[in-house]
């Protein structure tokens, strides 16, 4: 892997340093800042809050790779061949052994050693909430591969998303991750377009996706870690392995839609990579950058 942390800490510096001279950062956003930076990582942050009169970036615009974050991707351009009639929800998917890759993580694999049939519904429940690397590989060859979700993306105009490779290829290299990228901005525009329905998805589709996120099981000590108990996120999380040879963790995400009391929200994506922390200190970095933002956005904090 190509370091970026040289790059982004110059382009951090040069905007801290030019922004200095205009305005002095908000308390909050400037907690959030001293968290992203005080680690041994590169840390990317985007918050979006109060119809967006409040925006706050950290390595906003940087490359970072998104493991299994593009699960929330490939779903979106599955329900959106569904909406075409393309696909069905209730479809019914025979699953074998040769689909169940065995050394990777796969809920559907442990449920159904020897195999099963599930519908499109719940394959992509299995790939959203748990995080199912069989499920995604599943809804990719259903697609047609990768760059089906890639063009997908880029026929709805969205920029800086590039997904390359499958999971059993992100499994065959330790390079090979890195090409499904996307920026922590692009990452909070694409949760804020889906949460407005800009997508224009179907009622049906927009809700069973919004339930899905919703209900996602992983990355309890990320977004959701410091938050109040029972607070609704819609979220989805990624995570990567560390390098043999530096120690370095790849990827350790969050992006989501935080439900606020009366109504409101807030969309928050962060993004750890190139970490010599550990996995606890790594989680723990997302958890209080998004307890700043909860206890702003609450009321709580200046």
């Amino acid at each position: 892997m190509k370091s970026i942390h040289f790059i982004l800490i110059l382009s951090a510096t040069i905007l801290i340093s030019s922004s200095s001279h205009a305005q002095k950062y908000a308390p909050w956003k400037q907690e959030i800042r001293n968290i992203a930076t005080k680690y041994k990582t590169v840390t990317g942050v985007s918050i979006y809050g109060n119809a967006g009169r409040d925006t706050l970036t950290v390595n906003g615009s940087a490359h970072l790779p998104m493991q299994s974050v593009y699960k929330f991707h490939i779903a979106l351009a599955v329900l959106s061949e569904v909406d075409k009639g393309k696909l069905d929800l209730n479809q019914k998917i025979k699953i074998t052994t040769k689909d169940l890759w065995p050394k990777t993580w796969s809920p559907i694999r442990d449920k159904y050693p020897d195999g099963t049939t599930l519908t499109l519904a719940q394959i992509l429940q299995y790939t959203v909430s748990e995080s199912d690397n069989n499920g995604c590989d599943l809804l990719l060859r259903l697609l047609g591969g990768p760059a089906f979700v890639d063009n997908y993306f880029r026929m709805a105009n969205f920029s800086d998303i590039s997904i390359k490779a499958t999971e059993q290829e992100m499994h065959s290299g330790w390079d090979v991750q890195f090409s499904n990228w996307t920026t922590p901005i692009a990452a909070t525009n694409l949760l804020k377009s889906f949460y407005l329905n800009e997508l224009k998805l179907s009622k049906n589709s927009y809700n069973f996706l919004l339930a899905t996120m919703k209900a996602t099981s992983t990355g309890k000590q990320r977004i959701k870690g410091l938050l109040p108990s029972g607070t609704v996120v819609a979220h989805k999380t990624g995570t990567g392995g560390s390098n043999d040879t530096t120690g370095l963790t790849s990827a350790v995400n969050d992006i989501g839609i935080v439900f606020l009391p009366k109504g409101n929200y807030f969309i928050i994506s962060v993004m750890v990579t190139e970490s010599g922390e550990s996995s606890e200190t790594n989680e723990k970095i997302i958890a209080d950058i998004s307890r700043v933002a909860w206890d702003y956005f609450s009321g709580n904090r200046e």
